[in-house]
């Protein structure tokens, strides 16, 4: 115990983390190329409104190659990713605004090479023999549902997008071998999603420039393939779960081989185009990295022996990885480091971090290490989590005060809660809150099976998760019972909704742009999530009883507790009418809520002043609850019927 520790209540402590240093913690560091020796990355600035710009890495010097006002973000299945290429240091990118393909070549300003206002490009890759690009398309100026396809576009633009592939619902990953001969992609059909079932097709390219005699390699509805990769000679490398993990094999001679098995997962759930686990440095040595025991590992697998060698890194997460040079790069981060660019020696295994996400690192002693925690749940299952106990240097909490807690889950709600530093979760912990970060039935990085633990079971495993981790923080005097709150977003805000409306645990929530009917979710979100409630839930409209029955909109009566939203006033994803709905009846019903909305904020906020509001007025309205002072003036949000 630190003898000069300040005595003061849980919640009231003074902390170096503020909400300006964690909105710019908060520049998300994306999609990364090679291009020669030269090292491209996206960044998204919240301080530019949420612009993503593209950085260049080299001999040593980073400079800013997309100028002003230009945004590479394109919208294809709402989520995004895979927004550009480069090729001998001319960049392609999707513009944000007007969603066309620009062409920006070294001391030239960027060209239009598509027209149209409808159309969406992804995940593109160079063919230089047919001077074009491949991408996917997603077309929507027709009737109905968006179109998807795959298409070739002249680089010198001029004219309409060629269609090479077409006919199912949805494309991704479209790469050509070394030679140009062949092409290899991914398809997936309504109701499935890409970590559900997806297929990997090989084909042919024929002297017209068009995919022949296409076979279908693996993958199915019952198998998840993910990036589809070609070997500097050709071979056809992909990573599939048909064993339950994600693991590595290989197309050669027809057949396909497994490199090993492992329980670990070297894919990921594809929210997003252009994600990269893995990258060759040669023919031989195949740059990976993998999940295991929620903890990421970079590794080199040697092709011939099949040898895996992992490499020593401070990084615990590790994504978009490519290689080339006898270099690796990737976007790595650990519990005591920012988000990060990072180039690695492949034989030394010496690295560098060419950017980070944040100069501005805490010291260690406002930093609160998380602990891996496993605990039992509902069905006789295990639930995971992140347990992060409160931490401060400064200050210590009077006799036997427990801390109030704040239980988090992660969005999608197929995805993971990640243990990289984030100060957004330091920003509680440092001002006396415990945080459970919680990993619940469903999340990946545990296995197929674990993953389908939340199928037909969504809003229910989920929340009960999330409540066995309060109460075993509780039953081991690691949480105050009487100061419980959960907040989220998207996917996660429904999971608290559902927690704070059907269940009594907690005594205040916060949800950002949560779901509340999923009815509606079901009738009115995008294309690519379409269908997604089919297997969470069940299709819909056949169990629409299901839908009613779990949709906190519905059962407001049953909700007696404080609740402050969230919601950005151009959410495609989760439309503004579903949380005003759920805010207008709990006024109705003279329970306390609050609602802050933000104009210009799409799913998720990407503006500053925006990430620090919201915060600041989270941290407000759980004092208010709580009955703690906070150590720095706060703008006050008004709370109804409080």
């Amino acid at each position: 115990m630190n003898v000069h520790q300040a005595i003061a209540p849980y919640g009231s402590w003074k902390s170096p983390i503020t909400t300006e240093r964690v909105a710019g913690s908060a520049v998300g560091l994306g999609q990364i190329i090679l291009d020669g020796s030269d090292i491209y990355w996206n960044e998204m600035r919240p301080a530019e409104g949420g612009r993503h710009v593209i950085q260049r890495w080299r001999d040593g010097a980073v400079d800013e190659i997309l100028p002003a006002p230009f945004s590479a973000r394109t919208r294809a299945h709402e989520y995004g990713g895979g927004a550009f290429v480069v090729d001998n240091g001319t960049l392609y990118f999707s513009n944000d605004r007007d969603q066309l393909l620009y062409r920006l070549a070294p001391d030239s300003s960027p060209q239009a090479i598509t027209s149209g206002a409808n159309r969406r490009y992804a995940d593109g890759v160079i063919d230089r023999q047919r001077r074009r690009l491949l991408c996917v398309c997603e077309d929507h100026g027709t009737d109905g549902e968006p179109v998807n396809t795959i298409v070739a576009i002249d680089l010198e633009g001029g004219h309409e997008p060629h269609v090479l592939l077409s006919g199912q619902d949805f494309y991704a990953a479209p790469r050509l071998s070394p030679d140009g001969r062949q092409l290899a992609w991914l398809s997936w059909n309504h109701p499935d999603m890409p970590w559900d079932g997806t297929e990997l097709w090989l084909a042919d390219m024929g002297p017209d420039g068009l995919p022949a005699n296409p076979r279908h390699v693996a993958g199915g509805r019952e198998e998840s393939v993910f990036q589809p990769q070609f070997a500097p000679d050709g071979t056809l490398y992909f990573v599939s779960d048909r064993n339950n993990w994600w693991n590595l094999y290989r197309l050669r001679e027809n057949r396909i081989e497994a490199l090993m098995s492992m329980d670990a997962e070297f894919g990921l759930p594809q929210w997003i185009f252009g994600m990269s686990t893995h990258a060759f440095d040669s023919t031989q040595h195949l740059v990976c990295a993998f999940n295991r025991g929620a903890a990421w590992q970079l590794a080199m697998l040697d092709t011939d022996t099949l040898r895996l060698e992992e490499i020593e890194t401070p990084f615990s997460d590790i994504s978009h990885v490519v290689a080339g040079h006898g270099k690796a790069v990737f976007a790595g981060a650990s519990p005591n480091l920012p988000a990060s660019i990072v180039r690695l020696d492949l034989t030394t295994h010496r690295y560098e971090i060419l950017r980070a996400s944040t100069n501005d690192v805490p010291d260690a002693g406002y930093l609160s290490a998380p602990q891996a925690l496993a605990y039992p749940t509902s069905r006789g299952d295990t639930a995971h989590a992140w347990y992060y106990p409160p931490a401060n240097r400064d200050f210590r909490a009077p006799g036997e005060e427990k801390p109030p807690l704040l239980v988090m889950s992660h969005g999608g709600p197929t995805s993971a809660a990640s243990r990289a530093l984030s100060l957004r979760t330091q920003y509680w912990t440092s001002r006396g809150f415990a945080v459970l970060d919680v990993n619940y039935r469903g999340s990946t990085g545990y296995g197929r099976a674990y993953r389908h633990q939340l199928d037909g079971q969504w809003g229910v495993a989920d929340v009960e998760d999330c409540i066995a981790g309060a109460r075993c923080l509780v039953e081991h005097g690691l949480a105050d019972e009487y100061r419980l709150a959960i907040r989220g977003g998207s996917a996660s805000g429904y999971t608290t909704l559902c927690a704070l409306t059907f269940h009594r645990l907690f005594r205040a929530g916060a949800v950002y742009y949560g779901v509340s009917d999923l009815e509606a979710l079901a009738r009115d979100t995008h294309k690519f999530e379409a269908r997604y409630l089919d297997r969470l839930v069940g299709p819909y409209p056949e169990r629409s009883d299901l839908y009613h029955e779990r949709s906190p909109i519905h059962h407001v009566d049953r909700l007696s507790c404080p609740v402050i939203f969230f919601q950005g006033l151009e959410d495609k994803v989760v439309p503004p009418d579903q949380t005003e709905k759920m805010v207008n009846a709990l006024r109705k019903r003279n329970i306390p809520v609050a609602y802050v909305a933000f104009e210009g904020e799409q799913h998720g906020f990407r503006r500053a002043e925006n990430i620090q509001r919201a915060l600041e007025a989270e941290f407000w309205f759980y004092s208010r609850l709580f009955g703690f002072t906070p150590a720095d003036p706060i703008a006050p949000v008004m709370i109804e019927n409080f």
